[in-house]
């Protein structure tokens, strides 16, 4: 029978690292022909970020470990390591799901010492992946963090998050809510090469449009942004004319980053879709993870006037400074460097 493999006590061959992370059983459907649903226990929900990741929050809730939106790029590849799981297929098609997340989630809210931080989701992995069709975690995590007085923001790709709407409506009733999603190209075949498994541009333009309908605050980030790929003046400027024709508040726009895992993934797969970029990926990053700050700034100064043309530059300075710093937390030169004039990229990187 197809559902043997589903019982408890089924021998499915899960990894060590699966058993160290609280492993419960293996779940394979045909509605997901290809992709294993690894169901762990987590311990806790919350995953708590240390202040020198740069970044503006401190808390964040990942349901899902591993990703179906198959994303080269993404820099979340990473993590699978810790499971004895490769961060390339792997990562794409064998999902770690936390099957009593929400249980844990409101237990750790109620707790005395929770002082209502901001909680965002969609820092690693997107809680609106195909897997959340599944399982259904986001309403119970909504309405655990709405009802504890915990403010939050969704960062996703994921058009499944219409299906939330009206909780997300009354959530931002109570608690302050920030709706992202993030978006790499208008070019389809471009789309369908480096994030099969995700969502259409089109389709996530239209979930823009559902948000703000709905009364949500809501704000796109271009990123990552691909040299050479997706970073001319006119891809920027139309993808940035389209954000504002659906209605967003404003957009932050990055340049690809390659941490391990995901920096393997992606350059193997630019070797075969655009091997005359692999020189020029070298000389931007070299043996780091983040673009060099060269290219950094030519980017910013050919996009700070396009978010202000299509009025979408609202806390540019903010996302912009929060972007630099982290760049220059992982940019191992750390050395001044002149601005590179925008129509001059081809030969300076």
């Amino acid at each position: 029978m197809r559902w043997d493999g589903q019982a408890l006590d089924a021998d499915d061959g899960a990894l060590p690292g699966l058993q160290r992370a609280g492993f419960v059983r293996t779940v394979r459907t045909p509605e997901f022909a290809g992709t294993a649903f690894h169901e762990v226990l987590c311990k806790s929900a919350l995953s708590h970020v240390p202040a020198a990741s740069h970044v503006p929050f401190r808390w964040t809730i990942n349901p899902v470990r591993g990703c179906g939106h198959m994303c080269r790029f993404c820099f979340a590849r990473g993590t699978h390591r810790y499971l004895d799981l490769n961060t390339g297929e792997d990562f794409d098609s064998q999902l770690v799901v936390k099957v009593n997340l929400v249980g844990v989630l409101r237990a750790e809210l109620a707790r005395p010492s929770w002082q209502g931080e901001h909680v965002a989701l969609g820092t690693n992995t997107d809680p609106y992946q195909r897997a959340e069709g599944r399982y259904r975690f986001m309403p119970g995590v909504i309405d655990a963090l709405a009802s504890s007085g915990t403010p939050f923001s969704i960062l996703t790709k994921g058009t499944l998050l219409r299906r939330d709407l009206v909780l997300l409506q009354d959530a931002a009733e109570r608690v302050p809510v920030s709706i992202g999603v993030s978006l790499t190209t208008l070019d389809d075949a471009l789309h369908r090469a480096v994030e099969p498994g995700a969502p259409t541009p089109r389709a996530r333009l239209d979930l823009v449009r559902a948000v703000r309908d709905a009364g949500l605050s809501c704000h796109v980030m271009v990123a990552p942004v691909l040299p050479w790929l997706t970073d001319s003046t006119e891809h920027l400027d139309a993808i940035l004319g389209e954000i504002a024709e659906a209605g967003a508040e404003r957009a932050t726009v990055f340049a690809l980053h390659l941490r391990s895992g995901a920096r393997e993934w992606y350059l193997q797969w630019l070797a075969e879709y655009r091997p005359d970029l692999v020189a020029g990926y070298r000389r931007v990053y070299g043996d780091r993870a983040y673009a060099s700050r060269d290219y950094q700034r030519w980017l910013s100064d050919r996009v700070r006037p396009l978010l202000r043309k299509h009025g979408l530059d609202g806390a540019w300075d903010q996302d912009q400074r929060w972007g630099v710093r982290a760049a220059a937390a992982h940019d191992s030169a750390r050395t001044a460097s002149s601005t590179a004039p925008a129509q001059a990229q081809p030969a300076l990187f």
